[in-house]
């Protein structure tokens, strides 16, 4: 049985939702439908989407939202922000390490095969530091939930974290429709978000910087998945919006184009992938990046968050060794939990793996969005007979996961409320400090018994509360 957030087995609320059940007990159901396809008609006409690649309706979905929220106690929430901010110093010293002295290896903790053969790291980051010594400006930590006290750290995104935007649009549209809810309930604050972000980008700029740092995101462009996201935080912290095309370097600085000439960018928050960031070091087929940038970003005249060659630090086969990474970098047993990861690129593992598919998840190492995933308690015969080919095949591409049980928060259904399970993915902002957004994106599996909470693959999403003492 898994553990509800909201209600006790004896129907009861949990102490964290004790005003707000008290309120909802006094609702029309047929109000809160009403409230909830508001909710919907906000979202459309705010354009709150995503894209499914593969689908010729792409440009056009809506993530679904369910108007109960999640609530999370100060006292909860201070244990997860500990661990995160843990991991996220633990994970930025491990990039620093890997591209430097490389002294986890030395020590044997992490196989050297691990990390010079994963296509995400990158030589040409080797010897290289990045301003203000930090390569993971932005990171969402995926995190579920399995009992009153038990929390795992799911996955870490490292590279380009999405969702954020949906975290902001969820609460305003939940303060919109509901305001009393917000005089009943302390709730923490995630508007400043954009603001923050900014101002952490900004703080650091390259040492060349002078006055006010010019701050742009950069896309590849309307016809990506994120593409909303993009535009939404340009928008909301006041930058400018910029595709490669817009920019070029100049006299050994990236400089984009305006009505008056070129101008320099200090900090570009990128949200194109590393393979297609500067086709003169790495894809020579991209359209999306800037020929030349890595030779300024090298040479100290700009700043690119995150760093390139981040992705080693949340591929999922490095994810298996952060206990260890965590304890090596700070002297401390992780406050927050791995999932157990059997790494199938060890053969008595996918041995292992492979007689025990009908009871694991398996996921590729550089997978996301719920993509080449197995789920064996849920899949067919024949897609588990599949899936094991693929992992004799390519047995270095996976590592597999128990199937953990995990939490459920009511989601408003036509005849009331039903379970579904939840994860959650708070954001980290890392500069000279760590700062961690209270509370995050909380993903929800709208589909009954399903455990993929991703929008792609059906998945929906709720307003996050983490609450004051």
């Amino acid at each position: 049985m898994a553990f509800d957030e909201m209600i006790r087995a004896d129907n009861t609320p949990r102490e964290p939702y004790k005003d707000y059940f008290d309120w909802y007990s006094g609702q029309d159901r047929g109000h809160l439908i009403g409230k909830s396809q508001d909710a919907e008609n906000i979202f459309r006409k705010t354009g709150i989407t995503f894209a499914v690649y593969g689908h010729a309706d792409s440009s056009e979905k809506l993530i679904p939202f369910d108007i109960i929220p999640r609530i999370i106690s100060a006292k909860e929430w201070r244990k997860l922000a500990q661990g995160i901010e843990q991991r996220v110093i633990a994970l930025n010293a491990f990039l620093d390490d890997i591209y430097h002295k490389q002294e986890i290896i030395r020590a044997g903790r992490v196989p050297r095969e691990l990390i010079e053969r994963n296509t995400a790291f990158l030589p040409q980051m080797i010897g290289f530091r990045p301003p203000g010594g930090v390569y993971t400006h932005i990171v969402g930590t995926d995190i579920v939930r399995t009992g009153e006290d038990q929390f795992y750290v799911l996955e870490d995104n490292a590279r380009t974290p999405s969702g954020v935007s949906y975290m902001l649009e969820n609460r305003e549209t939940m303060m919109q429709m509901f305001p009393e809810l917000f005089h009943l309930n302390k709730v923490k604050r995630v508007e400043d978000y954009p603001l923050l972000l900014r101002q952490s980008l900004a703080s650091l700029a390259p040492p060349g910087c002078k006055g006010k740092p010019r701050v742009a995101v950069l896309t590849p462009g309307i016809y990506n998945s994120a593409y909303y996201e993009h535009s939404f935080l340009a928008d909301t912290m006041g930058v400018e919006l910029v595709e490669g095309s817009d920019l070029r370097v100049i006299d050994g600085k990236v400089k984009m184009r305006t009505t008056r000439g070129y101008q320099a960018i200090d900090v570009l928050y990128r949200r194109v992938d590393d393979d297609f960031l500067d086709p003169l070091t790495f894809r020579p087929d991209s359209q999306l990046g800037i020929p030349g940038i890595m030779d300024v970003y090298r040479s100290g005249n700009i700043t690119i968050a995150n760093a390139p060659g981040t992705g080693i630090s949340d591929d999922k086969a490095i994810y298996s060794y952060m206990p260890e990474i965590v304890e090596f970098y700070t002297g401390r047993k992780a406050i927050l939990e791995n999932v157990p990861t059997y790494r199938c690129s060890e053969p008595d593992t996918l041995t292992y793996v492979l007689e025990n598919l009908a009871d694991l998840v398996v996921k590729e190492v550089h997978g996301s969005g719920g993509y080449g995933m197995l789920v064996g308690p849920t899949a067919s015969k024949k897609e588990r007979a599949d899936f094991a080919e693929k992992l004799k095949a390519k047995p270095n591409n996976y590592i597999a996961q128990p199937t953990l049980s995990l939490s459920t928060v009511p989601i408003l259904v036509n005849k009331g409320i039903a379970p579904r399970h939840v994860d959650l993915r708070p954001y980290v902002l890392v500069s000279d400090k760590v700062q961690i957004i209270p509370g995050g994106l909380t993903r929800v599996a709208l589909k009954q018994g399903s455990l993929v909470v991703n929008s792609s693959q059906g998945g929906g999403t709720k307003d996050t509360w983490v609450l004051e003492d």
